[in-house]
């Protein structure tokens, strides 16, 4: 009986590394002998399209470009800004001249009033008043003429003698009191109980001095209201005056002149005086003021001018309303520090009103 061989499992291993190495080294050599495999990646996506060079031309062009269109809104932003100041320029010239257009009328009207006064001998213009002072000489009477554009309400104002009822000063020391540029008389005044009184209705500072007074006989009230334009009449009542609203006036006979119509002087103011030194108050359409005020060497009647020949007179200037003030030696003109007319009394009489007017 045959014996049976047994193996361990390294011999086997062996064994089976023997059989097998001859087909290994077959396949070794097979696969050394062959061309090795390639790995085929698709790696277009990963390669620049554009070379270096040409990715710094395209950047420098765009940089140019942009360079130009900011030199180009520069540029348009230069030429809007040049058509908007030549709009602004030619929109103020056209409102310049608009303005002076506006102020035409105002200026011809003016140079109309004023050529028919001949050429002023004396001047004050400042930001608050413009006074021109003139010579009247029609012949049978000479005199003075006042013209005088109020351009702030508060240049001309009112004032008691001594600021109080019944005291009188005369015009150039009331001037010089508060410090005004000029200065008239203002309404009549009666003698009595000791002093010098304001005559019938008189108004200051918005308030009256001794009450209202109804107009009676020939009496008429003129002033100046808060918007500094001349008022004056006959009024029945205080409610027909307040209405117009008044700052400041006084009383006298008669009214001379009403809406450019000369009105009937009273049979009584045409011949006591004839004639005598006269103060006249009036205003024009476009509210510059004219004072009148004619010299006269006595208050008998023989020289001075009557009141029809004043009508005639501020009728030809172009007045539209005007009113008679106190005369006589009463009659007082004051510019500049100095007294203009030659009063009849051969000095100047103290009044107890006084219209003054302030650089």
């Amino acid at each position: 009986m045959r014996s049976m061989i047994q193996m361990t499992p390294k011999q086997v291993n062996r064994l089976f590394l023997l059989v097998l190495a001859p087909f290994i080294g077959i396949g070794l050599s097979i696969w050394l002998l062959s061309e090795p495999p390639r790995l085929q990646l698709d790696i277009s996506s990963y390669t620049p399209q554009q070379s270096l060079e040409t990715q710094t031309g395209n950047v420098s062009r765009g940089l140019e470009l942009a360079s130009a269109t900011v030199d180009q809104t520069i540029a348009s932003i230069e030429r809007t800004g040049q058509l908007y100041r030549q709009t602004t320029s030619a929109m103020n010239s056209i409102r310049a001249q608009a303005e002076s257009q506006a102020g035409l009328p105002e200026y011809i009207y003016n140079r109309r009033i004023t050529s028919k006064l001949g050429r002023p001998i004396e001047t004050v213009n400042t930001e608050r008043i413009t006074l021109e002072l003139y010579k009247v000489n029609p012949g049978y009477y000479q005199g003075h003429a006042l013209k005088i554009k109020l351009k702030d309400p508060n240049a001309m104002t009112m004032v008691l003698g001594n600021g109080q009822p019944g005291k009188a000063i005369t015009t150039l020391q009331a001037v010089r009191n508060h410090g005004a540029v000029a200065g008239i008389n203002a309404g009549g005044y009666a003698d009595g109980n000791g002093g010098r009184h304001p005559l019938s209705t008189t108004f200051i500072n918005g308030s009256y001095v001794t009450g209202f007074q109804p107009s009676f006989k020939d009496l008429a009230f003129v002033g100046l209201n808060e918007d500094g334009k001349l008022i004056g009449g006959k009024f029945k009542s205080r409610d027909e005056l307040d209405r117009l609203k008044p700052k400041y006036g006084a009383t006298f006979v008669p009214v001379l002149m009403k809406n450019g119509v000369k009105t009937p002087i009273p049979a009584k103011w045409k011949t006591d005086p004839t004639r005598a030194p006269r103060t006249v108050i009036g205003n024009y359409k476009d509210d510059q003021l004219l004072i009148l005020v004619t010299e006269g060497y006595n208050e008998t009647g023989n020289s001075g001018a009557t009141l029809q020949e004043l009508q005639r007179k501020l009728e030809q200037l172009g007045v539209k309303d005007a009113y008679n003030l106190d005369g006589g030696g009463s009659s007082s003109l004051i510019l500049n520090g100095r007294v203009v007319n030659r009063p009849s009394d051969g000095q100047l009489r103290p009044v107890p009103t006084h219209f003054l007017f302030f650089k």
